[in-house]
């Protein structure tokens, strides 16, 4: 069992295996949460600082913007004045331009005296000779080219750890706009945090990979364990060991199911003794006439003197056999139908009416046993059956009541009404059962006194057939001692209302 065992897992695909799948649908779950984790908190973190530093670059530009207004016309050198007395504020460069573009005043070559550096040439051209003619830069940015059509620009750019910042507004003089102010700001500090909050993340993120690699792979192994054992033991029991069990661990739904297995393996093993003490019985039950059918034939065949008058007797019991051997095997018939077959279409029936025909079809029997039959019957007790089985069911019952019986005993036979209940009750003067032999009685084979039922031909499958009819039709059966004498057996069936013009009376 353990190579089969084997054998079977080993033809399942690496990727179908519920361990592998359990763990790729951990890993898949964490991959989303690691994708947002990396890139939601520094999306969040850059639109912070760029508005942060949006807020700061504008307000900067106006407070420099403001001083600049109260100038009537914007000349460098003075400028250079105001934005000397304002200072740098920490930015990288700073320009102020006139309407036209031409740049007045520029941090980055303004010299640490506080006087213009030389300008004649730009400042990525180095100066020319002396005596050249004078040349002229103009800022040609995009954003001053917007602040001098009156407009607030402000654009950030994230690139390799460093936060670039520019900013451009307008210098307005009583409505008219005299020229542009330009900032632009390197921010490398910020950026530096912004980097060690990804790195952080990454960190985070594989320490988060590691742990839920184990916590996948140990969640994983032990459900799938589970499922494991179950499949083994589902194998145990599909080669025969009925009386194998699992062992429920926790309250899930893996417990719940474990419970259920050892419910169903319960009534297999249950079903399969029942099984086996059928087969031996039956197997009993049909050697013993075939064994008296071969001993009485061999009789024969080996006295070549024996008589006509004791051969006919042979013979005799050999046909007593034989028809033994009908009954019991049309009574195993019976029960198999039962057993596999579906119910039949069924009516409502009058029980009296039923059973009155059962009592009538016996009274040969009766008389000849020494037997009263007595009747009681009440209107109204109708059911929901087929009218066969309901009839099996009477004729078993007062068939067993007048073969128990004794020569001048009675046997009483009633119908009536109890709530919704339809009650049939057979009641005889006969041998009795024992207290203790009652829950018994409809076992199959199952005879109290063997020698006499056999010799008044039964094969101990009668009331299981009656058993089993009734719990077909949703009813019940139940025998019970008599006083002083005999047994009584009780059938109820819910009751049913017939129809108005129906056909089932």
């Amino acid at each position: 069992m353990p190579d089969s065992a084997a054998k079977e897992k080993q033809k399942i695909p690496f990727f179908s295996h519920l361990q592998v799948k359990y763990a790729l649908s951990y890993l898949a779950i964490l991959a989303v949460v690691l994708v947002l984790l990396n890139t939601y908190p520094l999306l969040a973190s850059q639109d912070l600082l760029v508005s942060s530093k949006q807020d700061s670059l504008r307000s900067q530009t106006a407070v420099m913007a403001s001083a600049l207004m109260e100038l009537e016309s914007l000349s460098a050198d003075q400028v250079a004045r105001v934005m000397n007395m304002l200072d740098s504020m920490g930015l990288e460069r700073i320009l102020v331009t006139d309407p036209s573009g031409l740049i007045l005043y520029d941090s980055l070559t303004q010299s640490p005296d506080g006087e213009t550096e030389d300008t004649s040439q730009p400042p990525d051209q180095g100066g020319g000779p002396s005596g050249d003619a004078p040349s002229y830069q103009y800022a040609l940015f995009q954003e001053v080219v917007l602040s001098l059509q009156g407009n607030d620009v402000f654009y950030c750019r994230y690139d390799d750890g460093v936060f670039l910042a520019t900013a451009a507004s307008p210098i307005v003089y009583r409505g008219v706009t005299i020229g542009a102010i330009y900032v632009c700001d390197w921010d490398n500090t910020q950026g530096e945090l912004l980097m060690n909050l990804q790195q952080n993340l990454r960190t985070i993120s594989l320490v988060l990979v590691v742990i839920a690699l184990a916590i996948s792979f140990f969640f994983s192994k032990m459900l799938t364990s589970r499922i494991g054992a179950l499949l083994r033991a589902i194998r145990i029991v599909g080669e025969g060991e009925y009386g194998h069990r699992l062992q429920p661990a926790g309250k899930d739904e893996l417990a719940h199911l474990a419970e259920e297995f050892n419910q169903l393996t319960d009534r297999l093993q249950t079903t399969e003794e029942v099984r086996r003490r059928f087969v031996s019985d039956a197997s009993h039950e049909l050697k013993t006439p075939l064994a008296s059918i071969r001993l009485l034939a061999d009789s024969i065949l080996q006295n070549q003197e024996m008589d006509r008058e004791t051969i006919q007797d042979f013979v005799s019991d050999i046909g007593d056999e034989a028809e033994r051997l009908t009954r019991i095997t049309e009574h195993l018939l019976s029960l198999t139908r039962l057993d596999s077959l579906p119910v039949g279409e069924t009516h409502v029936v009058d029980l009296s009416a039923v059973a009155r025909r059962a009592v009538s079809m016996l009274l040969p029997v009766a008389e000849a046993a020494q037997v009263t039959v007595e009747t009681s019957w009440r209107s109204g007790c109708t059911l929901r059956c087929t009218e066969d089985d309901l009839y099996q069911i009477c004729y078993n019952l007062i068939e067993n009541a007048i073969k128990y019986n004794l020569p001048g005993g009675s046997v009483y036979v009633s119908s009536r009404r109890d709530g919704d209940q339809v009650l049939l009750e057979v009641a005889d003067t006969g041998i009795g059962i024992p207290e203790e032999e009652l829950p018994k009685v409809f076992n199959r084979f199952y005879r109290v006194d063997k020698a006499r039922s056999r010799a008044a031909g039964g094969t101990g499958l009668g009331l299981s057939i009656v058993r089993d009819t009734v719990r077909r039709h949703g009813g019940w059966v139940t025998a019970q001692r008599r006083e002083p004498e005999g047994s009584v057996f009780t059938v109820g069936f819910p009751c049913e209302t017939p129809e108005v013009g129906g056909d089932g009376i």
